[in-house]
């Protein structure tokens, strides 16, 4: 299956699976569990909105930053300019937030409620360029499905 096709399930099972619950963590780690599941990637979770902070929702993968600032790192930076942020080398980031020495690239894909982002749904990858065009389009229908629900 490529990428696309393998997308395209992920996105029909998270239509199912947020579909009749209204609890705004069981969905997020559910989604959080497809994405692992289908992708394998290094680290997928989200980040709340709470206050002038994120804060850690849940995650499959190694323990997290548990809290991050507006415009900080690339999570803080998604909010702050509420679009996503493909980051091929996060060594190469300005600012970036190194919650694991063991993440190399990353995408980070707001969750827009009413024109506000209310999260973030954060990947990393062990490997340098995981991320693409691809990845960006899934993961803002993934992002808008969730945020439809929360």
């Amino acid at each position: 299956m490529d990428k696309n096709e393998s997308y395209k399930l992920l996105l029909a099972q998270v239509k199912a699976i947020v579909k009749d619950e209204t609890d705004p963590i069981a969905n997020m780690a559910n989604v959080a569990a497809l994405i692992q599941e289908a992708f394998h990637f290094w680290w997928t979770g989200f980040y709340r909105v709470i206050g002038e902070q994120l804060v850690l929702g849940p995650f499959q993968g190694p323990v997290a930053c548990t809290r991050i600032g507006h415009g900080k790192g690339v999570c803080g930076t998604s909010w702050k300019e509420g679009k996503t942020i493909v980051v091929e080398d996060v060594e190469q980031f300005p600012g970036h937030i190194a919650c694991s020495s063991e993440s190399r690239s990353e995408i980070v894909v707001p969750l827009m409620k009413q024109g506000e982002v209310v999260g973030v749904l954060d990947i990393d990858s062990e490997r340098l360029a995981t991320f693409d065009a691809t990845d960006q389009h899934w993961l803002e229908q993934v992002a808008m499905v969730l945020a439809g629900v929360l």
